[in-house]
This record gives C-alpha cells, sequence and structure tokens, in this order.
C-alpha cells in the first residue's frame, strides 16, 4: 500500500508542517477545508510545497518520523532543492481546491 510524506506551508519560509497519508488528494481537501481542527487549520498552512511517494506506507511514516526530528533549515533547503519557487505542487496531482 502506497504511502505519500509531505511537507506543507503558510507561504515560503513560512509555518511548515510536516505529514504522512495514503491518500495524498483527500488529505489535501482535508487540510485545505479545514475539515478537522488542528495545527494547518490554526496556523493557515494550506500550500503543498514538497512530496515524497513511497510504495509501503511504513516507509513513508519512517520518513515522516525522521524528517518531523530535522531542523527547520534542513526543511528549508530540501523544499529549495525541489521547489525552489515554494509553488503549490497540488494542482500537479490533478487535486480541485473546489
Amino acid at each position: 500500500m502506497k504511502g505519500y510524506v509531505y511537507i506543507l506551508a503558510s507561504a515560503r519560509n513560512g509555518t511548515l508542517y510536516v505529514g504522512v497519508t495514503r491518500d495524498i488528494v483527500r488529505r489535501l481537501h482535508e487540510h485545505r477545508s479545514d475539515a478537522l481542527p488542528g495545527f494547518t487549520e490554526r496556523y493557515g498552512v494550506h500550500r503543498l510545497v514538497h512530496l515524497e511517494e513511497y510504495d509501503w506506507l511504513a516507509d513513508a511514516i519512517a520518513r515522516e518520523k525522521r524528517l518531523k526530528k530535522w531542523k527547520r533549515a534542513w526543511k528549508l533547503q530540501l523544499i529549495e532543492e525541489g521547489n525552489p519557487r515554494w509553488a503549490d505542487l497540488a494542482p500537479t496531482l490533478g487535486f480541485d481546491p473546489s
């Protein structure tokens, strides 16, 4: 079963959120609609700026745990390496925010 590790940002160099899911489109919808109360709702963290896909959910969970322990500067560097303009990657997944 596939798994995804993702980083959401409120803005370029803004507040970051690291998460893991089996269904990235569903999870993005939950974050963006503020369907569930919590961190991303409170801080307006909705822009998908980094995404990693794994063949196994267990591998994605392990990676998420490692990323959460990283220093902020390392996370920023990871985002910049793959997405230097901090573009919202959600449309590349066919995500429709409506």
